[in-house]
């Protein structure tokens, strides 16, 4: 295996060995020597477009100035990076850029490092940032492929745009130029005008490789398909090039694998309610009403606002509206208590109290404080001042009637306990969803031959004697796929549906029911309506003998093929009609 070629050079007298093809500033950043540039990116291929790394090289016949970002070193070669020459070289440099983006922070800053105070040149601009530097532009081109910007004019009216100075359809919206811009010249504005916005907050960086949360278990990035450029336009793959575990791979897909288990255990958890089916609530019209998953990231410490609870427009709220039972409670929606949205709505208010000086209102129907300590923290919030107004919200409007009203939401309620319609004014509204079951519900269900409620939630053996068992034997339950419930009561369920399964697989054996379906092979017709009609999927069509056949592991003696064939040659065991009629004689006997 072949070594690369070393390099011995000297920067600032100080000697430093590098690998063959390595440029100046690249070796002198492993000295720690710092040479201002604007224009590098070790992404991208230099150019040295600002030329301000210029350094002084001497080799043994010349001595010039160079651009440090893209000359490639050379043995014995002596670098001076603050030598008089190249100060000067510099510090002109600067001059010129500062002349063109005098509003440049960065540039400002490189200029008060070299004792610049201002440009001798002429200011065109005084708002000016751009620099021409070119990056964004190569961004564009060379890493998104979408080609959507490039320089325009020439001279001083030189400016990088997008062609004929339109919004161009080539831009894909991924923000790369505004990334690698190095004086912010480009920015990236909500067409809304917003500062925050909340439902599109992340719990960690927002971007296309991330892993869900700072808190994710496990602790796995994943690529967001929907904002990768390289699945927009083939191009970009910098992940791939700076991967040096070589993790990357664009081509794999998802796989779908058979496993062969003696139990499962079905945890599918639930989704929220979209507070979008109750319009009047103004959930999507209304940039400050949120839900309460949007607040709950909002206010993490990993959110983008680091966990300060501001609105779309940046500012602090000083009046917060807490919605309950949205879709909860509501003959119209889920007639069920979620079970969870009082107590996180408690929170929301203790949070809201802790980080702001907001005036607080918490809607509710009724206060269902039920678990350890819940009715304590309920009465700390009365002792903080949260305001609790009981009775359902009617609806979220900014249509003001009173000058108090101007500019704010508007939540109007029937408040119970006094008996009148209240109008409460308030510059955030959370709404707090309710749980329902996962989408996939149903078709889970009839994969394992499970029942689901009225509500359609898995449907357990016995609400008190068998809460985590179904009907279909070595089939569990665990959390909020069986019923809405909070975290203790979902850890709870798991571990004994966790010890339901070991204790199957420890055992090695199941008992069957002792009250089960047979067929009389000699009455089968063969017509397989019981086939189609088993609910447990415990009877088969044998078609070499031509006759239906029972499973007695999987059949749970439900007596509906038993009913239904029309030659009676399904007979429930214990239960045959023979018995039956045995009994009826036996009570007229004396």
């Amino acid at each position: 295996m072949s070594q690369e070629k070393k390099i011995k050079l000297t920067i600032n007298n100080k000697p430093v060995e590098v690998e063959e093809g390595t440029t100046i500033l690249q070796a002198a950043e492993k000295l720690d020597i710092k040479i201002p540039t604007l224009c590098y990116h070790p992404l991208l291929e230099p150019y040295a477009a600002c030329r301000i790394c210029m350094v002084e090289a001497k080799t043994a016949d010349t001595s010039e100035l160079v651009t440090s970002c893209n000359t490639k070193v050379q043995e014995g070669m002596i670098i001076e990076t603050e030598s008089p020459r190249a100060l000067k070289a510099r510090k002109l440099n600067v001059e010129m850029i500062m002349a063109r983006a005098p509003a440049a922070e960065k540039v400002q800053e490189i200029a008060k490092e070299l004792g610049i105070e201002r440009t001798r040149f002429e200011i065109t601009d005084p708002e000016e940032k751009c620099i021409l530097c070119g990056l964004c532009v190569r961004t564009c081109e060379q890493i998104v492929g979408a080609n959507a910007i490039s320089f325009t004019e020439r001279g001083k009216e030189r400016k990088v745009y997008t062609p004929f100075g339109q919004p161009s359809e080539a831009c894909i919206g991924c923000t790369a130029c505004a990334f690698f811009c190095p004086t912010e010249a480009i920015t990236v504005e909500d067409l809304r005008g917003r500062q925050v916005i909340h439902e599109e907050l992340n719990l960690g960086p927002s971007t296309a490789i991330r892993v869900p949360t700072r808190q994710a278990v496990p602790m796995v990035p994943f690529i967001d398909e929907e904002a990768c450029i390289h699945f927009k336009t083939g191009e970009c793959k910098i992940c791939e090039k700076v991967c040096e575990k070589e993790a990357i791979n664009y081509e794999m897909e998802d796989e779908e694998m058979e496993v062969e288990v003696g139990s499962v255990i079905l945890a599918s958890g639930f989704k929220s309610f979209d507070p979008k089916r109750i319009p009047a609530y103004g959930y999507g019209r209304f940039n400050n009403v949120i839900t309460a998953l949007e607040f709950e990231k909002l206010v993490n410490a990993s959110s983008p606002t680091e966990g300060k609870i501001l609105m779309a427009n940046g500012e602090e709220p000083k009046s917060v509206g807490i919605v309950h039972c949205v879709g909860s409670r509501d003959e119209n929606y889920n007639e069920y208590c979620s079970r969870v949205c009082c107590m996180y709505s408690l929170k929301f208010a203790h949070l809201i109290k802790e980080k702001t000086e907001a005036d607080i209102y918490d809607f509710y129907i009724d206060m269902r404080c039920f678990g350890k300590g819940y009715e304590e923290f309920y009465h700390r919030l009365l002792e903080e001042g949260t305001k609790f107004i009981r009775g359902r919200v009617s609806e979220v409007t900014d249509i003001p009637l009173t000058e108090q009203e101007e500019g704010k939401l508007i939540i109007r309620v029937e408040d119970t306990l006094l008996g009148a319609i209240r109008r409460i004014p308030v510059d955030m509204v959370i709404l707090a969803t309710g749980l329902e079951p996962g989408m996939d519900q149903n078709e889970i269900a009839r994969t394992f031959n499970i029942s689901c409620s009225q509500d359609t939630f898995f449907l357990e053996r016995h609400p008190k004697l068998a809460p985590v068992s179904t009907f279909s034997d070595g089939i569990f339950l665990a959390g909020t796929c069986q019923s809405p419930k909070d975290i203790p009561d979902t850890v709870a369920q798991a571990g004994a549906a966790a010890s339901e399964a070991l204790a199957l697989a420890d055992k090695g054996t199941f008992e069957l029911e002792p009250i089960t379906a047979e067929i009389d092979e000699e009455l089968c017709s063969g017509c397989q309506i019981c086939v189609g009609l088993c609910p447990f999927t415990a009877i088969t069509y044998n078609k070499e003998k031509e006759i239906s056949e029972i499973n007695d592991a999987l059949c749970k003696g439900c007596g509906t093929c038993v009913s239904a064939c029309p030659c009676g040659a399904s007979q429930q065991k214990h239960f045959r009609d023979a018995q039956i009629f045995a009994e009826i004689e036996g009570i007229f006997i004396e």
